[in-house]
């Protein structure tokens, strides 16, 4: 019998796949950007993603053992699915509009339906609105630094 978290981790890893779409092109163009001289973390960024995704993946799968099946449990776990659907759609748009405004817009969309994923899992399970923060804590300082990179690279905006 499958479980259900192995469902749930491999839709993750799925949608983590169409982030691939990034031609050289595109990644070319990112990397010429000037960069704010603070981030000096830039290269842990997969890493903390990915850190991100395997807790958002377990909260949704904590969401779903508390009431499998139910209409409120698939509304949340469309939720969770649009969520990494426009995570992940951050770079491979950005990159391929060549556009941090893009960027920032697709970042600041999914900040709010973090906040607003957060809520609505919040009474069914602190642990799984807990492993959202990772989300939340990061999501915002990713939307600060694109919005640094546009005053930066203002031709790029």
């Amino acid at each position: 019998m499958i479980k259900s978290w192995m469902v749930i981790a491999a839709i993750t890893l799925l949608i983590e796949f169409g982030s691939f779409l990034i031609t050289p092109r595109d990644v070319k163009w990112f990397a010429q950007l000037r960069r704010p001289k603070w981030l000096v973390f830039e290269p842990l960024i997969p890493i903390i993603w990915t850190v991100i995704f395997i807790c958002g993946a377990f909260s949704a799968n904590i969401v779903w053992q508390k009431n499998p099946g139910s209409a409120i449990t698939w509304l949340l776990m469309g939720l969770y699915l649009l969520l990494e659907i426009i995570t992940v759609a951050y770079i491979p748009l950005m990159l391929r509009f060549r556009s941090l405004k893009a960027g920032e817009i697709i970042g600041l969309t999914g900040l709010i339906l973090g906040v607003v994923l957060a809520i609505c899992v919040l009474p069914i399970s602190r642990l799984a609105a807990l492993l959202l923060a990772p989300y939340l804590i990061w999501s915002p300082i990713g939307t600060y630094t694109t919005d640094e990179l546009k005053e930066l690279n203002p031709q790029d905006a």
